[in-house]
């Protein structure tokens, strides 16, 4: 019973971040603030926000407050300076230089526990039942492959340009509620996993490789779409669209 109440608890989380529309790093309301707002006590509040950060789904720090997205990197400056300078295309760019070869020295250093983590997270990507979960494991997914290369200089870089990949891509325009069974990423992931997994350094990184060309390939377009729709909604009212210089 508990367990029903926690997760219609976490529902109404997600519901009131999208209408919101709250993005990746801001913050929700204080507890005291929000437990009104959501007409729940604060131990339902905490214990919902708790299976949220166990889910990549939120962060949060003592004396500052809990944050939608996963935990940033310590250096927020760096963050905070590439996120001006970044678009989607050199996000993409950046995952098909790095990506690849932190995926080959995941079959080359990775442990039998990484191989673990990363399958773990691959199965809760398929299991995810809103694109936002599928989204929060899919960063846990690439996440612990970064982490099974075993080299601390490689995974910090790759978590300050993923905090900012999140930043610049984050909320899409999604026309279903959850991933379909067939997802293409579902059997692209396999393959990644079952190469890092044979310690296959030179397929691993092949299969990342091609894993993110068919990300870029269906992602670029639909934000393109996306931000075409924006501006002409804001015609339409009356905004006058800003000029690219």
């Amino acid at each position: 019973m508990q367990r029903d109440i926690n997760e219609s608890v976490v529902g109404q989380i997600k519901r009131f971040i999208d209408e919101r529309g709250l993005g990746h790093n801001q913050k929700l309301p204080p507890e005291r603030q929000f437990c009104p707002i959501l007409g729940v006590s604060r131990a339902e509040l905490r214990k919902a926000l708790a299976e949220m950060e166990a889910d990549g789904l939120i962060w949060r720090h003592v004396g500052r407050g809990t944050f939608i997205g996963s935990r940033p990197v310590h250096n927020l400056d760096d963050v905070d300076f590439l996120r001006q300078l970044a678009n989607p295309v050199q996000m993409m760019d950046a995952r098909l230089v790095i990506e690849p070869e932190l995926a080959g020295l995941a079959a080359r250093n990775g442990t039998p526990s990484d191989f673990e983590e990363i399958r773990k997270c691959n199965q809760r990507c398929r299991a995810a039942e809103e694109w936002r979960s599928y989204e929060a494991w899919d960063n846990n997914f690439h996440h612990a492959i970064a982490k099974a290369t075993h080299n601390k200089v490689l995974l910090y870089l790759f978590d300050t340009f993923n905090v900012v990949r999140r930043s610049v891509v984050w909320g899409q325009v999604r026309s279903t509620k959850r991933p379909a069974p067939d997802h293409f990423s579902f059997d692209q992931h396999d393959a990644i996993l079952s190469a890092i997994a044979a310690r296959d350094g030179a397929e691993a990184a092949a299969q990342m490789r091609e894993h993110l060309r068919s990300v870029s390939e269906r992602i670029l377009p639909a934000m393109s779409s996306s931000q075409r729709e924006r501006q002409t909604s804001a015609v339409s009212g009356g905004a006058k669209i800003p000029q690219v210089k």
